[in-house]
């Protein structure tokens, strides 16, 4: 087994979210799940291509559970594989979950995933319960909330300000059933800041300590739900300054960042 650390979505050097790439490993999903467990970090299994496209799996695991999608250890994906190809690219990865097609490109000292906004069946949410579930009034909300995918769908909903997003006492016992039940990943809750960025956290764990530094899938489903491209901050309710860059090209939806090896 090899592994690769490296760290994604960093707003500077040292920060980002961390993500083990395993080349090699075991294939049984139990030992998968208890390496992720081991290690405390969101790993990524990288499977040799099985189709005529020569489109490597990518098989997610958090210490947690097994996920269709994650866009930061994609990001780690992507450093290994442009690393070992030696070439501009683009490359291609499907996930190991739903057979989801990746094209992984390279911008300089950043990556990007090239995805689509897919479908989210979930019903309409009441601001009233989505309220509860992020612990606040009513009125802390500044938009109706909506659900958005890109392959993991999200609750997205927005907040008045950056005090409020910081503030947040969810319910993640209520939030994680609550997913549960209608089939979304979480809560993402956000805000407009006043210098043009936004400001993210996710809630789709039932430990607060493990709460996401950065969370691609959902500054994806966010720039599908907003129509336009995104400067995302995450991260610091966790000690991560982390910073998600997202682009509108055509019907695709760029999702990418800095990658580090630690």
């Amino acid at each position: 087994m090899h592994t690769h650390l490296l760290r994604c979505f960093g707003a500077h050097p040292g920060a980002g979210n961390p993500a083990l790439v395993v080349e090699d490993g075991d294939e049984a999903p139990a030992a998968r799940g208890a390496l992720a467990r081991a290690r405390a970090t969101t790993c990524v299994f990288l499977d040799p291509p099985v189709e005529d496209d020569g489109a490597w799996s990518v098989d997610f695991y958090y210490p947690h559970m097994r996920s269709p999608l994650c866009l930061h250890a994609t990001l780690a994906a992507a450093a290994v594989l442009f690393e070992r190809a030696q070439a501009p690219g683009p490359l291609a990865v499907r996930t190991a979950l739903k057979g989801q097609v990746l094209a992984l490109e390279r911008a300089g000292d950043d990556y990007f995933v090239r995805l689509s906004a897919q479908p989210a069946d979930a019903p309409a949410v009441d601001a009233s319960a989505a309220a509860a579930l992020l612990g606040v009034a009513d009125e802390a909300l500044a938009s109706a909330p909506r659900v958005a995918s890109i392959g993991s769908p999200k609750l997205l909903v927005e907040v008045a300000d950056a005090a409020t997003l910081y503030d947040l006492s969810p319910d993640l016992a209520r939030i994680t059933a609550w997913g549960k039940d209608h089939a979304v990943n979480g809560i993402y809750a956000w805000c407009r800041k006043g210098d043009g960025t936004l400001g993210g956290r996710n809630f789709n764990h039932l430990d607060p300590a493990l709460e996401d530094a950065a969370t691609g899938v959902a500054a994806g489903a966010l720039t599908a739900l907003l129509g336009r491209g995104l400067t995302l901050r995450q991260g610091r309710a966790t000690g991560q300054d982390c910073l998600i860059r997202t682009r509108v090209d055509g019907a695709a939806i760029m999702v990418g960042g800095a990658v580090e090896r630690v």
